[in-house]
Formats: C-alpha cells, structure tokens, sequence
C-alpha cells in the first residue's frame, strides 16, 4: 500500500467510523437515553470512537469496527425497551448507506463537471470513503453478535432466547472472527454490499437522467 493511498484511506475510516457510532448516539439520545452522551461519545472526535485493533483490520482487509456506543434501554422513553434498542442498532448501519449515497452523488458531480485536479483527488478520496461505508454497513448486517444486525433482530425475539445467545455470545464472537479471517464471510458481505452499492447507483443514475446531467 502506497503512502497516497494510506494518505486516503485512514481519514476515510475515521469518518465513516465516526458517523457510524455517532449515529447510535444521537439514535439513543433522541429516544431518552443521554447515556452515551454523557460518556463524550456524541461527538464527531474520532478518537472518543476508535478501537485500534478494529482499526487495523479495516486498514488491512477494509472489515473493522470502532468502541460500542453504550446505550441503556430503561431511559428510552418509549414503552417498547426492545424496539428501542433495534432503532438504536439500525442507526449505525443506516448512517453508513446515507454517506455512502452522498459520497458517490458528489464523486459523480465532480466526475461529470470538473477537470480540477484537486476536485478530482477529492473525488477518488469520496469514492473510497464511498465503498468503505457500505463494506462497513454490509458486515454490521450480519445477524451475529455484536454485530449491529444482531442488535436489530435480538431484541425482538423471545427473553429466553436472547437470553441464551447473550451467555454464548463470547462464543460466537470467536467463531465469527474465524470465519472473517478464513475469508468464509466474504462472500455474504460482498453480496450485501453489492446490492446496496447497486441500488444506490441505480437511485443517483435515475436522479441524474431526471436532471437531463445524463
């Protein structure tokens, strides 16, 4: 990996790590839960989100994850705890997508309409910020904890089944990390990635036919 694109590629973590745990936060508090707020986490500081290791992994195969947001469920002011914790969990994830769109919408604009050599390094810097968020939001998908898509699906099971996959959650944590470094999960986030990253250049290519830009 070359310096420029080391230069590219580690602010572009930052920011969609960042805007991933952010969003839990403000997905949290908006729902009554000041908890991660007060643990300085709403912010957009990313060294109040980074964990090393999980960002050496996505400096390395482009998969990582940041600190958790603590988030406690009995301040939601809503009735439905388990609900509240599925809203909060999707947020990050969905973040992701939103940033994603509004990377490649700008790297297409700067594409079509600049010959700028600045405008032009910016917009290799949004297509890579790009694909790592919708790579980031394909992996926190996945139904395994404790990953955002566990978090999602979990809390609306039964008590007692959340309460056994919360005992061998250390377990599946090991397994899981297994199969991310034997490649066996690759396929399945690039399948989910593909499609997002499909259907958001379908969405920008349809906003840009009915501009007349194309």
């Amino acid at each position: 990996m070359s310096f420029r694109e080391i230069l590219m590629l580690l602010p572009a973590i930052l920011i969609c790590l960042t805007i991933h745990e952010l969003s839990h936060a403000l997905a949290a508090r908006s729902l009554g839960d000041d908890t991660a707020y007060v643990q300085g986490r709403m912010t957009l500081n990313p060294i109040a989100h980074i964990d090393l290791i999980g960002l050496i992994c996505m400096l390395i195969a482009g998969i990582g994850w940041a600190k958790p947001v603590p988030v406690n469920p009995y301040n939601f002011r809503m009735k439905n705890k388990k609900l509240g914790m599925a809203i909060t969990a999707f947020a990050g994830p969905f973040s992701n997508l939103i940033l994603s769109f509004v990377c490649l919408l700008a790297y297409f604009l700067i594409a079509f309409y600049s010959n700028n050599r600045v405008l032009l390094a910016l917009g290799d810097f949004l297509s890579i910020l790009a694909s790592l968020s919708i790579g980031l939001m394909a992996f926190n998908l996945l139904p395994i904890p404790p990953l955002d898509g566990s978090k999602v699906i979990l809390p609306l099971l039964p008590d007692r089944m959340i309460a056994t996959v919360n005992r061998i959650q250390p377990y599946i944590q090991l397994v899981m990390l297994i199969l991310l470094a034997l490649g066996f999960l690759d396929g399945v986030i690039g399948t989910v990635r593909n499609f997002f990253l499909n259907l958001l250049l379908d969405l920008i290519r349809l906003i840009f036919t009915s501009a007349g830009i194309i």
